[in-house]
C-alpha cells in the first residue's frame, strides 16, 4: 500500500491526541514479538474510541495503512505496520468487574493478569489463560482469539464473549450490548449489514462451506477469519460482533469487551511425566484425556535438554542423559478432595501402565507446581535466549486432531532433520493437539529463505493432509497470510475478501494481515537482529518486561530501550551516522535519564534481562570526571552530606514552598534536571541525625542478637505528618518485644551505596563499600551476627555489599515478621491500611512479611492489585517528577477507590512518592505496628 504523508499536526491540534513522529518512538514501537519488522511513520496515543475513528478517517483519507497496538506479544507479525500505529493501551486500561466477578468489563490495554488479579478477588478468572498472561493484553487476547493451557476452545474468548464495543474504518460506533444494536447498525451500516446477510446465506446454503468450517472450528483456529460465525449467530451485530474475534485488528477496533467469567478450581495436583520418546507420549493422550485431566502440556527432548540448565527444574527431568524422551505436564483440577483424588488416581494407575522414564507421582504442593509451569513457560525465551547473537527466533503453532499428533510430531522432527533446524524445539497443549515448534536462525540470503520456505510448504502440506490448522493460538498475522486460501479453499477465502472489502474497503486497516495474495509476504521484512551489547543481547522483545516498567507510560519501556539499541546499531552498520547521532541525543533522556533501575524488568523477563542494571553501566560510562569527583568526595564526607540535606530540607521547610520550587527550578535549568532535584512539598522536614543511637538499642538488659543499620534516608527525609518515624518505631518495637541490637559506632558514615550505584558512580560506591565491609564486619564479630535494615531498598543495597563477604542481612520488616511479633501484644489495631509494596521487597521476596506485619497491625489490610514501582528510585522522582506522576497514576485511583484509614510502605523514598500520588500520608509499616502495639 502506498503511503501518504502524515499530518501530525491536524490529529494532535484538532483532536488533542499525542502523535509522535521523533525517529526514536518510531523506531522504539517498530517491534512486537515477532519476526518481522515495520518501522511506523507515526506513532499515535489514541485516548478514545472517538480518537481511534479520527485515525481511521485520516488513514483513510491520506492513504496511510493503519495498525492497532495494544501490547506487543503478538508472534505472527499483526501488531506493527509502516503507517500510523495506534497505542490503544495507555488510555485503554479500564476493569470494571461485575455481577461479584461473573462478568467483566474490560478495555484493550488492560493485562489478563491485571484482570485476574481483580477477579481473584471473587475466585474468579478470564477463560482464556495464555502462558504470557503477565504481558498480553485484552486487546491481543479478543484480536486473536487466545486460548491457552487449560481452556481448549470451551472457553476461549468466541465462546466466554458477552458483548463488546467495535469502531469501524468509517468512523461508526456501535455498543453490541445496547438494546437497540442491530438497528444501530442496519440504519448506521446499511451496506455493510446488507453484505454480511448476503455471505450468511452464501455460506450457509453451500454445504461444502459448511463441513470445511465446522472441521476446522471443532479444532484451536485462528487461522483466517472466524467463518464459524456465520453459522453459529443469526443477528447481524452478533454476527459481526463474534467476527471481530480473531479478525487481528483488520475489520475494526475493540473499544471494550464484556466477558463472562469462569471459576477458579479450589484444588489441583500436578506431575511431570517423562516417557522414553515423543510417540510414547503423544500415544499416551487419548487414554489421558479420558481421566479428566485439565491440561496436557507436551515437552518433546530438546525441550528437556533446555529445561535441565533452569536453576530450578522439576526432579522427574534431571539425573539423566537426554536421548529421545519426552514430558508431559499433567494437572487436574477439582472443587472437592474427593473428586480431586478420584481423577489422580485414574491418572496414577494409567501411567503405571506407560513407558515412563521413572515414576510419576502426583503432588497438590503449590511449589512444586510452580516450578513444573515455569519450566514449562519459560521454554519459548529460555530457548531463543540460547540462541547464536543476530539469529532470529521463530515460533509457530499448529494444531491436529489428537489421535494424529504422534505421527505429526514424528514428521515434523523429520522435517527439522531435512533441513538442518536441529536446535528445534517441540513443545505446547497436547490436550487440545495443538503444538508449538520453535527455529532459530538468521533468515536472510537465498539459502537461508529457501530452506525456511521449503520446510514450511512442508510443514503446511503435513498439517492439512491430518485436516488439522495452520494457526492455532497466535494468529494469522503476516506469517500465514499467504496460506489462509489454501487450508479453505478459494470459495471462503472468496468470502473472507469479500468481508475485509466491505468493512475496510480502503484497505486501511492492518494491510497484509490475515489476508494477502503474495505468496512471498511471509518471508518480506523479517527482522535481522544486530548483535549489541552482551547485557541486553538476549533480548527477544516479547514485551514481558512492560507492565511492570514505571517508565512504560512517559518514555520507554524495557524492550523498547533494547530495541533503540538495536536501530542504533544497524545505522551504525550502515554508516548512518546522522541517524545513530539522533537516536543518541533523544536517548540520553528517554532511555537512561528516565530509567528508575529498580530491575523489576528483571523479575518479568523470562531470559532474566536486568535492563536498570545495563542502563546503570551506561551511566557509568558517561559520568564526567568532575561528576565522579564529586560523588567520590560524598562518599568520603557521608555523614556531613546525609545530616546536611536533613537539615537543609527542615530549613526548607519553613519557607513556603511555592518559592523554595522556583529556586530549585532555576538551578536546575542552569545545570541541568538530571543533577539538580526539584523541590516537591511532600519533602517536609529532615529526620535524626542516627549516630544518637550508636550502641545497644531495644531492651538494654538482653543479650544482642544483631546489628542494627538505620538507613540514612531516614536523616534526610523526616517522618510524614508528624509521625514517629521508621527508626524510633523499630527501636520502641525492639523494647517491647525484649529484643536488643546494636548500633555500629561510625553509623552516620554508612551507606547502602544505592545513591552511587544508581547514577553509575562507580569510584564513590566502590569507597562506600569498602567503608560499610570493614566496619560491620568488625561490628558483627567477623559475620556471626545478622544485620538488619529499616529500609528495603537499603536492604538490598547492603546484601549486594555484604553478603558475598558472609553477612547475613535482613529487612527490619522480615525480622519483626519473625522475631517480634510472637512478643509483642496488639492493642490498638488499626481499621484499615493500604500497602504499596515496593519493587526492592518484592525482589527480596518480602511480601508475606509485609502482609504478616500489615494484618498485625490493621483489621483490614489492602494491597493495590495495580500497584507497581512508584519510580521515586532514592532521588530520581525528584530528578524527574513526571517519572513517579506516570508510574503511580493507575494505584493512585485504586488507593483512592479503597479509602482505608491508614496508608503505609517499606521504604522512606517510596512513602514519598505514593504521598505525593495520592495526597495520603503515607509511612513505613513499622510505624503503624507501633502505635497498634503502645
Amino acid at each position: 500500500m502506498t503511503t501518504g504523508v502524515v499530518d501530525a499536526e491536524e490529529l494532535s491540534t484538532r483532536y488533542g491526541m499525542e502523535v509522535k513522529t521523533e525517529v526514536i518512538d518510531r523506531v522504539a514501537h517498530a517491534s512486537d514479538a515477532s519476526h518481522y519488522l515495520y518501522t511506523p511513520k507515526a506513532v499515535i496515543e489514541a485516548r478514545s474510541a472517538e480518537h481511534v475513528a479520527a485515525i481511521f478517517r485520516a488513514g483513510r483519507q491520506q492513504n496511510v495503512p493503519v495498525a492497532l497496538r495494544s501490547g506487543g506479544t503478538s508472534l505472527a507479525g499483526q501488531a506493527s505496520g509502516d503507517g500510523y500505529l495506534v497505542d490503544v493501551r495507555k488510555h485503554f486500561r479500564g476493569i470494571e468487574v461485575l455481577d461479584e466477578g461473573k462478568r467483566v468489563r474490560v478495555q484493550p490495554g488492560a493485562t489478563v493478569r491485571q484482570v485476574n488479579a481483580r477477579l481473584g478477588l471473587r475466585n474468579r478468572k478470564l477463560g482464556p489463560d495464555p502462558a504470557s498472561e503477565s504481558a498480553c493484553t485484552i486487546g491481543g487476547v479478543v484480536a486473536n482469539n487466545s486460548s491457552g493451557m487449560a481452556c481448549g476452545t470451551e472457553l476461549n474468548t468466541y465462546n466466554t464473549l458477552e458483548s463488546l464495543t467495535f469502531v469501524l474504518p468509517t468512523g461508526t460506533v456501535i455498543n453490541t450490548a445496547d438494546a437497540d444494536a442491530d438497528r444501530q447498525f442496519q440504519e448506521q451500516e446499511p451496506e455493510l449489514v446488507e453484505t454480511l446477510t448476503r455471505l450468511q446465506r452464501r455460506v450457509r446454503d453451500n454445504q461444502e462451506s459448511v463441513d470445511i468450517i465446522r472441521r476446522h472450528f471443532q479444532l484451536k483456529n485462528t487461522m483466517g477469519y472466524g467463518l464459524n460465525s456465520f453459522l453459529d449467530f443469526d443477528s447481524p451485530v452478533k454476527l459481526f460482533e463474534h467476527l471481530l474475534i480473531g479478525s487481528e485488528g483488520t475489520l475494526a477496533f475493540i473499544a471494550e469487551a464484556v466477558l463472562r467469567t469462569v471459576p477458579i478450581s479450589k484444588l489441583t495436583t500436578t506431575t511431570v511425566a517423562v516417557f522414553d520418546d515423543l510417540t510414547a507420549a503423544t500415544k499416551s493422550l487419548p487414554a489421558l484425556l479420558d481421566t479428566g485431566a485439565a491440561t496436557l502440556e507436551l515437552m518433546d527432548s530438546a525441550s528437556i535438554r533446555v529445561g535441565q540448565g533452569f536453576d530450578k527444574v522439576p526432579q522427574a527431568i534431571t539425573g539423566f542423559d537426554v536421548d529421545k524422551q519426552a514430558a508431559l505436564l499433567i494437572e487436574y483440577h477439582a472443587d472437592a478432595e474427593e473428586e480431586l483424588r478420584e481423577k489422580e488416581g485414574k491418572g496414577s494407575q494409567l501411567l503405571r501402565e506407560l513407558p515412563l522414564q521413572s515414576p510419576a507421582a502426583f503432588s497438590a504442593d503449590a511449589a512444586s507446581r510452580n516450578t513444573a509451569w515455569s519450566f514449562r513457560k519459560g521454554l519459548y525465551a529460555q530457548v531463543a535466549e540460547a540462541r547464536p547473537s543476530g539469529t532470529t527466533a521463530l515460533l509457530e503453532d499448529i494444531v491436529v486432531p489428537v489421535g494424529d499428533l504422534a505421527d505429526t510430531c514424528s514428521s515434523l522432527q523429520e522435517l527439522f532433520a531435512r533441513y538442518g533446524y536441529d536446535d528445534a524445539v517441540i513443545f505446547g497443549h497436547a490436550k487440545d493437539g495443538n503444538i508449538h515448534f520453535l527455529l532459530t536462525d538468521r533468515f536472510e540470503g537465498d539459502d537461508a529463505i529457501g530452506r525456511y520456505n521449503d520446510f514450511n510448504e512442508g510443514m503446511v502440506d503435513l498439517v492439512l493432509s491430518a485436516e488439522g490448522n495452520l494457526k492455532a493460538e497466535h494468529g494469522t498475522g503476516r506469517a500465514m497470510a499467504p496460506y489462509v486460501r489454501r487450508q479453505y479453499g478459494d470459495e471462503l477465502y472468496a468470502v473472507m475478501q469479500e468481508l475485509k472489502r466491505a468493512c475496510d474497503p480502503s484497505n486501511t486497516m492492518n494491510p497484509g494481515v490475515i489476508l494477502d495474495d503474495d505468496p512471498d509476504a511471509h518471508i518480506k521484512n523479517i527482522k535481522l537482529n544486530p548483535t549489541v551489547e552482551e547485557e541486553v543481547d538476549r533480548c527477544v522483545e516479547c514485551g514481558y518486561c512492560e507492565p511492570v516498567c514505571p517508565s512504560r507510560d512517559l518514555t520507554l519501556t524495557p524492550r523498547q530501550r533494547i530495541v533503540v539499541r538495536r536501530a542504533r546499531k544497524r545505522a551504525e552498520e550502515a554508516g548512518d551516522s546522522q541517524l545513530v547521532a539522533e537516536l543518541d541525543e533523544a536517548y540520553e533522556y528517554m532511555g537512561i535519564e528516565t530509567c528508575a533501575v529498580d530491575s523489576m524488568c528483571r523479575t518479568a523477563c523470562p531470559v532474566g534481562i536486568d535492563t536498570g542494571k545495563f542502563i546503570k553501566r551506561l551511566r557509568r560510562e558517561e559520568a564526567q570526571p568532575a561528576q565522579q569527583k564529586l560523588w567520590g568526595a560524598a562518599a568520603k564526607n557521608w555523614q556531613v552530606v546525609s545530616q546536611g540535606a536533613g537539615l537543609a530540607l527542615t530549613g526548607a521547610h519553613l519557607l513556603p514552598t511555592e518559592l523554595v520550587k522556583k529556586v530549585t527550578d532555576v538551578g536546575r535549568s542552569l545545570i541541568g534536571t538530571d543533577n539538580l532535584p526539584q523541590y516537591q512539598p511532600e519533602l517536609g522536614k529532615g529526620g535524626k541525625s542516627r549516630g544518637r543511637l550508636a550502641g545497644r538499642v531495644g531492651d538494654r538488659y538482653a543479650q544482642t542478637t544483631g546489628i542494627y543499620l538505620p538507613a540514612c534516608v531516614n536523616t534526610m527525609f523526616g517522618p510524614q505528618g508528624g509521625g514517629k518515624g521508621t527508626t524510633d518505631s523499630f527501636v520502641v518495637l525492639l523494647e517491647r518485644a525484649g529484643v536488643a541490637l546494636e548500633v555500629p559506632e561510625g553509623i552516620d558514615k554508612l551507606c547502602c551505596g544505592t545513591p552511587w550505584a544508581s547514577k553509575g558512580m562507580q569510584a564513590g560506591h566502590d569507597a562506600m563499600e569498602q567503608r560499610v565491609r570493614d566496619i560491620v564486619m568488625e561490628a558483627t564479630d567477623g559475620a556471626r551476627l545478622p544485620v538488619i535494615v529499616d529500609a528495603s531498598s537499603c536492604t538490598a543495597g547492603f546484601k549486594d555489599m555484604l553478603e558475598s563477604v558472609g553477612i547475613t542481612v535482613i529487612d527490619a520488616i522480615s525480622f519483626t515478621a519473625d522475631t517480634l511479633l510472637p512478643q509483642l501484644a496488639v492493642k490498638n489495631p488499626a481499621a484499615s491500611v493500604t500497602v504499596h509494596p515496593t519493587c526492592s521487597a518484592f525482589q527480596l521476596g518480602m511480601m508475606e512479611d509485609v502482609e504478616k506485619v500489615a494484618r498485625a497491625a490493621a483489621a483490614e489490610v489492602h494491597i493495590p492489585t495495580d500497584w507497581n514501582c512508584c519510580g521515586y528510585a532514592g532521588d530520581r522522582g525528584m530528578l524527574h517528577p513526571e517519572l513517579t506522576d506516570a508510574a503511580t497514576r493507575a494505584e493512585a485511583a485504586q488507593v483512592k477507590e479503597i479509602g482505608a484509614q491508614y496508608h503505609a510502605s517499606t521504604n522512606r523514598t517510596c512513602e514519598l512518592g505514593l504521598t505525593r500520588a495520592t495526597g495520603e500520608d503515607y509511612h513505613h509499616i513499622l510505624e503503624l505496628l507501633e502505635q497498634a502495639t503502645r
